[in-house]
């Protein structure tokens, strides 16, 4: 036996026969003691691993935003804005860790490796949702969470236990990533959609290879992939997509805030009203995806809490669903239009469309028109489920008011100045209404009379028949109930 044997034989019955107090584990249970004294990464190895994980997940979260508004299917678009949510908490904590571990220059701003860039430029530019699936979930999101799994196996959990920490808390929701893309693949690729894209998988595993793998820790292969999605590269598509539910996206037939705020119709009917203003949110994060994806150079901060907002509208999206849903009613008899997020997208800036985010923020304040009130007419509808919706939905729009104050206004000046340059910039969107319909985008069907009478036999009431006649369109009102200028 070697001298170097000897010593980790001697070292091992140490450890083995080392107790804590009445039998108490050693080291608060991170280690046993021999793996404790044998186990670890350097500071400079730990800190290659994590910016290398940062990175990947910045890259990871770029992809999941710059495809909200183009893909199709809600429950994707909903799916990468929980997503995208998740790596914008972490690229953050990652990035604290890095910057306490005495290893400047930091780096985090610089690629790690142009063999990676080239992975996450592939998988933005995956040309289907089928082709998006099987990169983002079968490669990017497994890669992030094998690199994940051996950081914390081979870290010392004493030693650098802030890195492990990091690293097991982000490795729970990026298996749930890897979890609903399993089922989302299951669900939306077939055996001949694989078959045709595997050599496209393939390019991706050897750019992999090229970087030594996601975390560095291979050797690299050295090959020179070449690009294919991702030749040309990839453009940002501002127009927002919808999947065939989704049907007669310019329909403003039906103007809901002009019924929610009429004090003579009664709060139980208005249910309707909150459900169609939630699930018709699904605009907001197809507009934001639009501001993150062009808000050029920010602080991390930014993009974390415009992030939080994103993910926050597209829940307000799903609990107008969850609410449709309870009443039995087939919410894709609605036409939920995308005039908002269209008109953002194509013809504003960045700025602009962030400052009428902000005006429109601003307005669901005062407690007679804003968001106290709607959650009064939902308490008052005597349905619980209403009014937790109404409730939460609340409470994130006064946090989605300080996240604008915070960012947008000292953009522009005062609180007063950016309401006034978003309410200048909303109006620049404000297409004709009769134009739709003559250009036949539109009939401005109006879809509340079928609406109404099914919930009526959901609840096992007779309809209004006043209400039944009712026909208050946006032709001459926008959201705010603010008269549109033609």
């Amino acid at each position: 036996m070697s001298n170097a044997e000897r010593l980790r034989h001697s070292q091992k019955h140490l450890a083995d026969t080392y107790t804590g107090y009445a039998g108490l584990p050693p080291l608060v249970g991170l280690h046993p003691m021999f793996e404790a004294t044998t186990k670890g990464l350097t500071v400079a190895e730990s800190v290659s691993r994590l910016k290398r994980l940062h990175w990947a997940l910045r890259r990871l979260h770029r992809v999941f935003v710059s495809r909200v508004t183009s893909t199709p299917i809600y429950e994707l678009k909903m799916a990468f804005s929980l997503h995208a949510h998740y790596c914008a908490e972490h690229i953050g904590e990652l990035a604290t860790r890095v910057r306490e571990m005495r290893q400047p220059p930091h780096g985090l701003e610089v690629s790690p490796d142009a063999s990676l860039d080239l992975f996450f430029d592939e998988v933005l530019a995956a040309p289907t949702p089928e082709s998006l699936v099987l990169g983002l979930y079968e490669r990017a999101v497994p890669a992030i969470v094998h690199a994940l799994e051996d950081l914390s196996r081979d870290t010392n959990r004493l030693f650098d236990h802030a890195t492990y920490r990091i690293c097991r808390l982000t490795l729970v929701e990026m298996q749930d990533l890897q979890s609903y893309g399993a089922e989302a693949v299951r669900c939306l690729v077939s055996e001949s959609q694989r078959a045709e894209l595997q050599p496209w998988l393939g390019v991706l595993d050897r750019m992999l290879a090229a970087a030594g793998g996601l975390d560095g820790t291979k050797p690299p292969s050295g090959e020179a992939v070449s690009r294919q999605f991702s030749e040309p590269p990839y453009k940002y598509d501002p127009v927002p997509k919808r999947d065939g539910r989704f049907k007669d996206p310019y329909n403003m037939g039906v103007n809901a805030e002009a019924m929610l705020f009429n004090p003579e119709i009664a709060p139980l009917p208005k249910t309707l009203m909150l459900y169609f203003k939630r699930m018709r949110e699904i605009d907001v994060p197809e507009m934001m995806a639009s501001i993150l994806a062009e808000a050029g150079d920010k602080p991390w901060e930014y993009y974390r809490d415009m992030t939080r907002q994103l993910w926050d509208e597209a829940r307000h999206a799903m609990m107008g669903e969850t609410g449709f849903v309870s009443l039995d009613i087939d919410w894709s008899a609605i036409p939920f239009n995308f005039t908002w997020s269209l008109g953002l997208n194509t013809m504003l800036t960045s700025k602009e469309r962030h400052a009428v985010l902000f005006t429109i923020e601003q307005g669901l304040m005062p407690k007679k028109t804003g968001k106290e009130y709607e959650w009064k007419v939902a308490i008052a509808t005597a349905d619980p489920l209403t009014a937790m919706i109404q409730d939460f939905d609340w409470a994130d729009e006064i946090l989605h008011a300080k996240i604008g104050r915070e960012w947008i206004v000292p953009e522009i000046g005062s609180q007063a100045e950016a309401m006034a340059y978003g309410d200048k910039a909303w109006s620049k969107i404000l297409v004709d209404w009769k134009k739709w319909k003559e250009d036949g985008l539109t009939e401005h069907r109006n879809w509340w009379p079928e609406i109404y009478a099914a919930a009526c036999r959901h609840w096992g009431i007779e309809p209004d028949p006043a209400l039944l006649t009712y026909n208050t369109t946006y032709e001459n009102t926008r959201a705010d109930l603010k008269e549109v200028a033609f």
